[in-house]
């Protein structure tokens, strides 16, 4: 409990420290109230999290705050973006009930689902919207598929209450994020307001992770220590120094989540007036991936900017004016008494970590195999093939989303998967390309999520997501759904 204390000493003055100074840039996106109510729920979150002596009692307390201020905000999504990595994902419990194993594990993602989106959902089910906004659409289809694919493929494998498990674990982890985000986000204010929260987010994971590395001291490991949990914060170096990871659960979830964090910034920036904000904003989230030392999401927040500068208006010019700043930037930093350092920490030339890339190389080249194998519907039980890459940590670490699905479930199921990810893309692009003449901000708004879904895609191959950032990815496919149900593009002879 005292360790708790001292870690809370620090968590709350940061925390309420980037709340005022993020205020009036916040308040361009939500009313003041919902901004007070949102930091009020997140400070008593964080309070209750570090002082609470149980996991139950603090799902207890946290749902009725939760439940509580959901029903007062104007945009749940919002609410939810901004509370979902207040406490570490990875610090979970499971329900135990009598004659079976177990009922599920409950983590804090899955309190926000019962305590935000299931009401979410049952609104807008009993909602009198005449749009056909709950007809299901092709994209629908393509989830419901991945979904029922997964489930069916590990029915000879496990016992009916498992299975019956995992598919409604899927629905609640993912069918009902995108349903809800979807059908509710289908207004350019609400996105942007979602957008704001994450970023809000964000900026208090930053700092953390930096007063982490700077201290060699993780603040949330003593939580999941002090509930007992199955599964607590693990100390990560890097070249002798502590990679940070805050509340995010670990570092490359974090370095993920800044990343995201700093594309939405990007288009965020054009509503802003220009001021200290345009150079904070970035500087911080930036400061926060170095922290989080994690060279995949640094690649991933590099290939967002590009991509965002190229769709953006007058793109090539602006890719070729950040190409030349980047040089310039690199150019000094490999001339000066740190050149030696950052090179070793870069992905691929660097030699920090360079164990990291070989096992992840032969990791491929084992998946390949074992795709060659059953390349359709793959292998449930594949790790019984994997052993010869199990780590040190008692451990196969699974690194290449893509490849883990191909294994697992097979072509198929990685098919439904990319085209329900890549339909995504497609709306967001034609948002992008239709109001490009005749609304630019609708236009930037869309490139901005092409953009952040492409950088997904990056991550899942290079280093996979960490807990719980998966969600991003059904968040931001609902935007883009959203958005193109919410829009009118102009239709041209073709498409009629």
């Amino acid at each position: 409990m005292l360790n708790n204390l001292k870690a809370l000493i620090i968590v709350l003055p940061v925390a309420m420290l980037v709340f005022a100074a993020a205020k009036s840039t916040c308040l361009q996106f939500m009313t003041e109230e919902d901004f007070r109510r949102r930091r009020n729920i997140w400070l008593g979150l964080t309070l209750t999290a570090f002082i609470s002596p149980s996991f139950w009692l603090f799902v207890f307390l946290a749902f009725v705050l939760i439940a509580w201020g959901a029903r007062r905000d104007a945009n749940p999504v919002a609410l939810y973006v901004l509370l979902l990595h207040t406490i570490p994902p990875v610090l979970a419990m499971e329900i135990p009930i009598v004659g079976v194993n177990a009922l599920f594990t409950v983590d804090f993602p899955r309190v926000l689902a019962f305590a935000i989106l299931i009401p979410a959902a049952r609104q807008l089910m009993r909602s009198n919207d005449k749009s056909g906004n709950r007809k299901l659409t092709a994209m629908d289809g393509l989830l419901l598929g991945y979904g029922a694919l997964v489930v069916v493929l590990q029915v000879p494998h496990e016992s009916i209450t498992a299975s019956v498990r995992r598919a409604f674990l899927f629905a609640l982890d993912f069918l009902l994020l995108y349903f809800v985000v979807s059908r509710y986000c289908t207004s350019r204010r609400v996105v942007v307001e979602a957008m704001a929260s994450f970023g809000l987010a964000c900026a208090i994971l930053a700092p953390l992770a930096l007063v982490e590395a700077l201290l060699g001291w993780m603040l949330y490991a003593g939580v999941g220590v002090q509930w007992d949990a199955p599964l607590v914060l693990f100390y990560d170096t890097r070249a002798g120094l502590l990679r940070g990871q805050a509340s995010a659960g670990h570092s490359i979830a974090l370095g993920n989540l800044l990343a995201i964090g700093f594309g939405f910034w990007l288009y965020l920036r054009s509503r802003v007036a220009p001021g200290l904000s345009h150079i904070a904003v970035p500087v911080l989230l930036w400061v926060g991936l170095l922290a989080a030392s994690s060279r995949g999401p640094w690649l991933a927040a590099v290939a967002l900017l590009v991509a965002h500068l190229a769709l953006a208006p007058k793109g090539a010019g602006r890719v070729f004016r950040a190409s030349l700043i980047f040089a310039a930037i690199a150019g000094v930093i490999v001339v000066s008494p740190l050149g030696e350092r950052v090179i070793d920490r870069l992905p691929f030339v660097g030699t920090v970590g360079a164990e990291n890339v070989t096992y992840r190389e032969q990791l491929l080249v084992e998946s390949w195999e074992q795709i060659k194998e059953h390349p359709f519907f793959g292998n449930p039980l594949v790790l019984t093939q994997l052993e010869s890459m199990r780590q040190g940590q008692g451990i196969i670490d699974l690194l290449n989303t893509y490849a883990t699905i191909a294994m697992f479930y097979g072509g198929v199921a990685l098919s439904l998967y990319l085209g329900f990810i890549l339909c995504g893309i497609w709306k967001a692009f034609r948002l992008n390309r239709a109001c490009a003449g005749r609304d630019p901000d609708a236009s930037l708004l869309g490139g901005n999520l092409v953009a952040c879904l492409l950088a997904l895609l990056l991550m899942q191959a290079v280093g996979g997501f960490g807990p719980g950032v998966e969600k991003l990815l059904y968040l931001i496919v609902g935007f883009a759904a959203g958005l193109a149900a919410g829009t009118r593009f102009p239709v041209t002879a073709a498409e009629s």
